[in-house]
């Protein structure tokens, strides 16, 4: 049978057994670091190698809502994004694999479409992917697309697999330990009274489709116990989630319907993002609404517009990153794994996360570090650090050289002395003895990349870098962005903040595009190597996975890129949820306090319950300012005062503070939230009606 017809039928990839050789293109070809723009210098990638294929029955199962992809039904065994070809191979640039030797047979074979370079950020045309193709040879030519590391400092590092897939239940059993919920599935975890009140807390403020996701993994992890025969006891998942009675509706958050289609859809237009509701609700009433009315999406018209999103205006604040206690922080972490998982439900995709593996890595210097290692021997120097000092300094000095540089980030420097000031830097950085001034903007771009490069373990991590590449397969620009905005709350701080420093970076370079002709098209795809491509990257998938993969994750770098400020943020509904934890957990607090005082009779003067403050029920509201001279102030509760206007009015009566007023934050504090830095538009009247019994304090920012 032919490989076409095979494809025709649906296969399943059990296996592919491979040896990739690097061969120099026969023929005259100028240096990389001489002409850049050149594509003479061509490397032909000889792999040799078989499939083990197996029929597959199941061949009408899409990704997307509507008729199977144009790829034949065709999938590795589980849904691995980096072991299975992607929709998105339809749109990968043939002119370029036919006319590179080593690429496809099979895409050679499809006439290349007449196209030019667009100016259009809307979509990754074909000549802008060839920066991609060009700079993963650049990464191969120095050595750092094959797993080789060559990082060019000292130590070195074992070169083992990153990342290991789970086996049976593992799955479940890891995603239930990360929410928080082992106690689910093995009771013979010591009996914690704390932790099972926490989990019925939690558990009693997930909407419809996060409790789904839950029930749906620990179904199948009881499943997968019992073909073990294990002789502990796994509660039934009946008797976790028991179906609502007759005639009783679901619990339902504040600010939005569970299922109520009028709540998603009303007063949202096609740019407004919704973040009141769970973004996975959204999703389900989506797919409902398109399966009812039969409407399809074409896996040939990808949406590859990207609107001009922006949040729908809450008056009680945005939430970033860092607002938040470390305490509520964490119930954020765990409602987003859930909420993740119950988005990508929604449309059928189930991700098999990776496990992170050790691997021996170097304990000290700056290249091929851990982040953790490298932002452990930075705070010994510079308390508070959160960027890695070496990743600091390479983007301040590319600033410093000017961004109006043609080519920034695109045009590499030359290999050998990249490698040379990458030893001296090793050596000399923390001394302050490096000549930066004799650093040529191309080599300091280069050496950016380098870093990104050789990091142990890749920057979006190795448990959720298959999220990252599978948010692609989400039915609309929305869900994608979405689902972006809770990958990124889950990555560790470290990459987070690393991420951030790197895409702002990348935004101010588009801002000079005018000059240097880096637009948002051409930085992602320059950068998407460097970020995707970690360590032993390219020996652990074929080329045509390599292919299929390259403009899909060039579009979640644009993503990253283009929507920076709304990804960093923390939707409402899961703040609305962690004040209904806290506001649970604080009923059950006072009822034992209640019970304790009958018991030994003791009066208080305090209630269990908080009262609300006389001054907020008179139109006044008291601030504290503990850290300064004025202690305190009142301030006249009206419907237009803002967190700004409490600001100014603090600063306008203390003259001698010494911070800046931009390094002030008014802080919400008590009541049904741990603490939280409120958004300067945040309008009081509004936010007190939410939380009546907080406190508000003016304090130095602490992000």
């Amino acid at each position: 049978m032919s490989r076409q017809q095979q494809q025709s039928q649906g296969v399943v990839l059990t296996g592919y057994h491979s040896n990739a050789e690097l061969l120099p293109k026969t023929g005259p070809s100028a240096p990389l670091a001489q002409d850049p723009e050149s594509t003479a210098t061509r490397w032909d990638i000889r792999r040799t190698g078989h499939y083990t294929v197996q029929q597959n029955q199941n061949t009408q199962h899409g990704d997307r809502y509507g008729p199977p992809t144009a790829t034949g039904g065709t999938k590795a065994t589980g849904t691995d994004p980096l072991s299975q070809p992607n929709p998105s191979l339809a749109a990968c640039p043939t002119s370029q694999l036919s006319s590179s030797p080593g690429h496809s047979p099979n895409c050679r074979s499809r006439p290349p479409p007449t196209c030019q370079r667009c100016n259009s950020q809307d979509s990754l045309d074909e000549l802008e992917m060839d920066d991609y193709w060009k700079e993963v040879e650049n990464i191969t030519c120095s050595g750092g697309g094959a797993g080789r590391g060559d990082g060019g400092g000292e130590g070195e590092v074992q070169e083992e697999e990153q990342q290991k897939v789970p086996e049976e239940g593992e799955q479940e059993e890891a995603w239930l330990t990360e929410a928080g919920l082992a106690r689910l599935f093995d009771d013979s975890l010591a009996a914690d009274l704390d932790q099972e009140e926490d989990n019925e807390v939690f558990l009693s403020t997930l909407t419809r489709t996060q409790a789904a996701a839950v029930e749906r993994r620990v179904a199948s992890l009881h499943q997968t116990l019992l073909r073990r025969r294990n002789r502990q006891h796994v509660p039934d998942v009946r008797d976790i989630f028991r179906p609502p009675g007759k005639g009783e509706q679901p619990d339902k958050l504040k600010g939005g319907s569970e299922n109520g289609q009028k709540d998603v859809t009303s007063a949202e237009t096609e740019t407004e993002l919704n973040v009141e509701v769970a973004f996975s609700e959204q999703a389900l009433s989506y797919r409902d609404n398109h399966q009812r009315l039969k409407v399809t999406t074409s896996p040939n018209s990808p949406d590859d517009k990207l609107p001009n999103f922006k949040l729908l205006r809450d008056k009680t604040g945005q939430t970033r990153i860092g607002d938040l206690s470390p305490l509520d922080m964490k119930k954020v972490c765990r409602l987003v794994l859930v909420e993740s998982t119950a988005l990508f439900d929604t449309a059928g995709i189930d991700l098999k996360a990776h496990k992170a593996v050790k691997v021996k890595t170097k304990e000290s210097g700056l290249f091929g570090v851990p982040l953790t290692t490298l932002l452990d021997q930075d705070q010994k120097r510079v308390p508070g650090t959160k960027v890695p000092l070496i990743l600091q300094r390479l983007i301040s000095h590319i600033e410093e050289e000017g961004l109006d540089t043609e080519g920034l980030l695109r045009i590499p420097g030359a290999a050998t002395r990249v490698k040379s000031l990458c030893q001296e830097l090793e050596s000399s950085f923390y001394d302050g003895m490096f000549p930066w001034r004799q650093l040529k903007q191309h080599d300091a771009a280069s050496l950016l990349k380098l870093f990104i490069r050789e990091l142990p373990h890749p920057l979006l991590t190795v448990e959720y870098l298959n999220a990252f590449i599978a948010v692609n397969k989400l039915p609309t620009k929305k869900q994608q962005l979405q689902a972006l905005n809770l990958l990124v709350l889950l990555l560790p701080e470290a990459n987070r903040d690393t991420l951030k420093a790197l895409v702002e970076f990348f935004q101010r370079v588009i801002d000079h595009q005018a000059k240097n002709k880096m637009t948002l098209n051409n930085v992602s795809v320059v950068m998407t190597p460097n970020i995707f491509m970690f360590k032993g990257f390219r020996s652990k998938v074929t080329e045509q996975q390599e292919f299929s993969m390259a403009t899909s994750t060039a579009n979640i770098v644009r993503l990253l890129i283009r929507y920076q400020n709304l990804l960093w943020t923390i939707p409402k509904f899961i703040v609305t949820q962690v004040r209904q934890q806290n506001m649970e957990s604080q009923r059950k607090q006072n009822k034992e306090r209640a019970v304790r005082k009958l018991l030994k009779k003791i009066t208080t003067d305090k209630p269990a319950d908080k009262a609300v403050p006389e001054e907020s029920s008179q139109g006044f509201i008291r601030v504290q300012a503990p850290q300064f001279s004025k202690v305190s102030m009142a301030v006249q509760l009206t419907e237009e005062l803002q967190a700004a206007d409490v600001l100014t009015r603090f600063l306008s009566q203390d003259s001698s503070l010494a911070v800046k007023g931009e390094e002030l934050c008014l802080y919400e504090i008590g009541g049904n939230i741990k603490e939280r830095c409120l958004d300067r538009e945040t309008y009081m009247k509004d936010l007190i009606q939410l939380n009546p019994a907080a406190e508000w304090v003016i304090k130095a920012a602490q992000r």
